[in-house]
């Protein structure tokens, strides 16, 4: 007789296959907690009122939304996205972790944000870059325009934005974090149009990685264009540029500022008030 073949074991899954991009994501680049710090405290500074009512752009898994009904129970969230996918992985790891009050208070719709229509709210947010896939413009200072109309008469409208002189090229940048590397992957940059392709990576201790886990398509826009185009679509912008510690490093302290430092690579807020 002759010998049986063997069946070979089944290899067990790699950290990768087991891995959640999106809650990899979310720990590697979000901190919500600081981020709504920030906005709630800004805005009651500016305007001497809480603010009740937000919208977030591009809301991808309403991190930031659920964080926000969470902190007080006046609280309301409107969300956009056109992704239905992430949306619905909201609804089942983010919305479903809320008390049932808490999650009547946000909503989530599948929507471009240029055809959003939505009660006036007191803040909208257009976070982690994700209103650069306007490319033009025109467009752009359209998208600007429309929010400005969705905002309450002392509303203002968020967002963040990235640059430094490795803006422009093509690079990639590791940071470890707790169980997995995140990699930002600037994969391609055109300097005549300003358009980039950009990648996040995710690489585990096992040696698996999930291979563009995420991926970014859109125009690298300096300060002074959004500025422009922001003023032009009838908003009063404000760069708050984050502070440095003893060791020239970044601390979480952002404050208005009217000139910046040429750094290799820095984040700030725009604040834009009606």
């Amino acid at each position: 007789m002759g010998k049986k073949n063997k069946r070979p074991k089944p290899s067990s899954p790699t950290m990768a296959e087991l891995a959640d991009r999106h809650i990899c994501y979310e720990e590697a680049v979000q901190c919500v907690e600081a981020e709504v710090d920030i906005i709630d405290a800004l805005f009651k500074k500016l305007k001497g009122r809480q603010a009740r009512n937000l919208r977030e752009d591009f809301c991808a898994t309403a991190n930031t939304s659920c964080e926000w009904v969470k902190r007080r129970d006046t609280n309301t969230a409107i969300c956009f996205d056109i992704d239905q996918e992430v949306l619905d992985w909201s609804h089942k790891n983010k919305i479903a972790n809320l008390t049932n009050e808490q999650s009547s208070r946000i909503k989530l719709v599948k929507e471009n944000v240029l055809n959003a229509k939505n009660d006036p709210v007191d803040i909208v947010l257009a976070m982690n870059f994700s209103y650069w896939v306007f490319k033009e413009r025109k467009l752009m200072i359209e998208y600007f325009k429309k929010i400005r109309e969705t905002l309450v008469d002392d509303g203002i409208f968020f967002a963040d934005a990235y640059g430094g002189y490795e803006a422009f090229q093509e690079l990639k940048e590791k940071t470890k974090n707790d169980g997995f590397t995140y990699i930002w992957d600037q994969h391609k940059y055109d300097p005549i149009t300003g358009s980039a392709v950009n990648y996040i990576h995710f690489k585990f201790k096992d040696g698996s990685k999930i291979k563009k886990a995420f991926t970014y398509e859109w125009r690298v826009w300096t300060l002074p264009e959004i500025l422009e185009m922001l003023t032009e679509a009838g908003f009063k912008p404000t760069v708050y540029w984050e502070q440095a510690d003893e060791d020239g490093e970044g601390n979480g302290e952002f404050l208005p500022q009217t000139e910046g430092e040429a750094d290799a690579g820095w984040i700030a807020y725009i604040v834009s008030q009606k």
